[in-house]
């Protein structure tokens, strides 16, 4: 059996596909993600945690803020680099980090 790493479950579950995240590489991908992201509220709106702009700014913040102990628990370090992919991550979880 395959083990997904926290951030892939994470995103598989609540987000998009961790391929979709982890093949972000340039500003393009990212504007494409983040249009994948709002069309994905636009129609699914009930899949997110955070819907509100107050509650997704709220749940980004505190995400970034323990993006070290996620590195650690993960063992995903990329996001302790910036990236587009990083910041891919960030939006990401923000749907649904509480």
């Amino acid at each position: 059996m395959v083990r997904l790493s926290v951030f892939e479950a994470f995103v598989s579950e609540g987000c998009m596909s961790f391929e979709r995240v982890k093949d972000i590489q340039t500003k393009e991908d990212l504007a494409d993600f983040v249009g994948e992201l709002r069309e994905g509220l636009v129609l699914n709106p009930d899949d997110w945690e955070n819907p509100d702009l107050e509650r997704f700014l709220a749940a980004m913040e505190a995400w970034i803020r323990s993006i070290d102990m996620y590195a650690k628990n993960s063992g995903d370090s990329d996001v302790t680099s910036p990236s587009w992919s990083t910041f891919a991550k960030i939006l990401c979880a923000s749907k649904v980090y509480e």
